[in-house]
């Protein structure tokens, strides 16, 4: 053969998903291909040009706690970065960035092209070869086959993806691109049960026509966050401010008038668009008592005069696109550069994989990203990471790794698609996850790196820097633990002089930062306390551990609570059918998502403790 045609692993479709699947494979030793349509779109940010929010910047801190690129490439291409509640509890604050999409892309695929063991191949995949319901191979658009015995499905919303931009449609699997449509039918041809999403996107403005003197500047945080553990501020570009306007009645008007030729309101849409990002249709309906909404207005990048004015995403015809864009305040002379459209696309209901994310249909064969119904880049990405990993250890037949909900925000993700599955596109929050205080951006790497490097995916370099992190946590917790604070010492004075806390009864120092008004860079300011550590994240670590030391500790006996059913294990041979006293209802919802453990089975919606118990009896039994 005159190129090389057997690989371990095999990445199909080359966006978030799919890049921290060929990046996750290749790190654990894996050889691995990564097959895009277009090598010049890897880590393309298809539709808003931000990494992060709220519930989606955790996903992104485990995906870099588990040695993944996203953060890495947004605080290379980041050109705005907030903390998002702030103010809030340390178990809500979310870090969140703008990136210059041009910065980003280039930084994911520098790390894809010096990553050992990748190959990049340039081709469409149009079908899968399989044998005996194993998968052993994919073939190329132009016939080429490609052998492996675990292929990873990335496909975003090229799967059968159309194009709606008012009444008018075609197929694509984004602007500009064409669709995977070949292996949109291979896959409707195997057991999985399949069905239609919608997402969108907004008109693209040319920021030289937006009149920015009318408009509301909305900088970034100062000093600016750094996403990934192993960042720094010194490698973030020039940051730049984004600006704020609202919709009126004269938009909403407009909009209005335009219901007739809207595809998701004349029924040419049929695919479920995405709840917590409406088009600006669906919120002047939903939303009709408002007079206004609020409209973010990004850049795209610094060297480009392109904006992304997120909260206006549309499929109504561009004439109407070009009047609604005209009548906010400071787009009176707007130029569109590219018309929003919307896009339907086939995904596959995620009740049919394992928590490995591989196909219960196919063996070998794992899906990640909008293919399982998912909305969002974080999403993603950490369902690629988690795929490409468990896709190297199928090949070498060890055991498959998924987090549990108490872990990681990425196992709340992967419990709830095959636990529940979903009718809408998903999109994580951190009202999702149970043990939230457990599950902050803050400890990601104390949570999930050392499982990283057993897996082989954390490299020498982040694992030194956690180990340093790590021991100079303790190291410090240990020394603050062994100072007390005697009554009427003048130890005690400083303390008393410096927060105002009286001290009446002996007192570890370390149980000082428990108090609210007690921080841990002041407490070590003073005299017989000092010095304390210099790495801030370490000491945010002390801080927050110590100060919701009895919350954490009531998660903690509420998570071994819990833990002895949620790990019990149902065997895949399990014959629900054979269960005594279930109701129709409930065994038909077993039997359609085939738990893989006690705790998912009461996650499904309508199971009861009654059953629960039916179930732990059954299997008392039959071991």
């Amino acid at each position: 053969m005159f190129y090389t045609d057997s690989y371990d692993v095999i990445v199909v479709g080359g966006g978030h998903a799919g890049t921290e699947a060929a990046l996750a494979a290749a790190r654990m030793g894996a050889r691995t291909l990564l097959l895009s349509h277009n090598i010049e779109t890897l880590g393309q940010m298809s539709c808003n040009p931000a990494i992060g929010g709220i519930g989606k910047g955790h996903l992104v801190k485990e995906v870099d706690a588990l040695g993944g690129i996203m953060a890495r490439a947004t605080d290379r291409g980041g050109i705005q970065f907030r903390i998002l509640n702030a103010s809030k509890g340390p178990a809500v604050r979310a870090t969140r960035a703008q990136a210059d999409r041009v910065r980003y892309k280039a930084a994911v695929r520098y790390a894809l092209e010096n990553q050992p063991n990748l190959d990049l191949f340039q081709q469409a995949v149009d079908d899968l070869m399989v044998e005996n319901e194993q998968v052993t191979g994919v073939v190329t658009q132009m016939g080429l086959k490609f052998k492996a015995r675990s292929v990873v499905l990335t496909t975003g919303t090229f799967l059968g993806g159309r194009i709606h931009i008012g009444l008018n449609n075609y197929e694509g699997g984004r602007a500009g691109d064409p669709p995977a449509n070949a292996l949109s039918q291979r896959l409707r041809e195997l057991p999985f049960n399949v069905s239609r999403l919608k997402t969108g996107t907004p008109p693209r403005i040319d920021s030289r026509t937006i009149d920015y003197s009318q408009l509301q500047a909305q900088p970034g945080d100062d000093p600016a966050p750094v996403f990934s553990f192993m960042g720094s501020r010194d490698e973030h570009p020039r940051q730049v401010s984004c600006h704020i306007t609202h919709t009126n009645e004269r938009t909403h008007e407009i909009i209005r008038g335009g219901m007739s030729r809207s595809p998701m309101y004349t029924g040419v849409i049929e695919g479920v668009g995405p709840r917590y990002c409406p088009s600006i249709e669906d919120k002047v309906v939903r939303f009709a008592d408002k007079n206004a909404h609020q409209i973010f207005i990004e850049p795209e990048g610094l060297d480009c005069n392109e904006v992304y004015p997120n909260g206006i995403s549309t499929s109504l015809p561009f004439d109407v696109q070009y009047e609604l864009v005209r009548s906010m305040v400071g787009f009176e002379q707007a130029r569109i550069m590219r018309p929003g459209y919307a896009i339907e696309y086939d995904f596959f209901d995620p009740r049919d994989l394992r928590p490995s994310l591989e196909t219960r249909f196919i063996e070998g064969l794992f899906f990640a990203g909008q293919i399982n119904g998912t909305t969002g880049y974080e999403e993603a990405a950490s369902q690629g990471l988690l795929a490409g990993l468990n896709a190297v250890l199928k090949i070498r037949g060890q055991a498959a790794w998924s987090p549990r909900r108490d872990e990681a925000y990425l196992g709340v993700l992967v419990d709830d698609l095959i636990t529940k599955g979903t009718q809408e596109p998903y999109r994580m929050f951190t009202s999702r996850a149970e043990f939230r205080l457990m599950l902050r951006e803050d400890n990601a790497d104390l949570r999930l790196t050392e499982r990283g490097r057993k897996l082989g995916l954390v490299p020498d370099e982040r694992w030194h820097r956690f180990e340093q992190k790590r021991e100079a946590i303790e190291r410090e917790q240990q020394r603050l633990r062994d100072i007390w604070v005697q009554p009427n010492s003048s130890l005690a004075e400083q303390v008393t002089a410096t927060f105002g806390t009286p001290i009446s009864k002996e007192t570890r120092a370390l149980d000082l930062l428990s108090r609210p008004d007690v921080n841990y860079l002041q407490l070590c300011s003073l005299p017989q306390l000092s010095p304390g550590i210099t790495d801030s994240a370490a000491a945010e670590q002390l801080e927050i551990q110590a100060r919701y030391a009895g919350y954490i500790k009531r998660q903690e006996v509420e998570i071994e609570r819990l833990r002895a059913n949620e790990s019990l294990k149902l065997p895949d041979s399990f014959d629900f059918a054979q269960v005594r006293g279930l109701s129709t209802e409930v065994r038909e919802k077993l039997i359609k998502s085939q738990p893989a453990t006690i705790g998912q089975a009461g996650r499904i919606p309508g199971m009861t403790p009654a059953a629960i118990s039916l179930l732990l009896i059954h299997l008392k039994r039959k071991s």
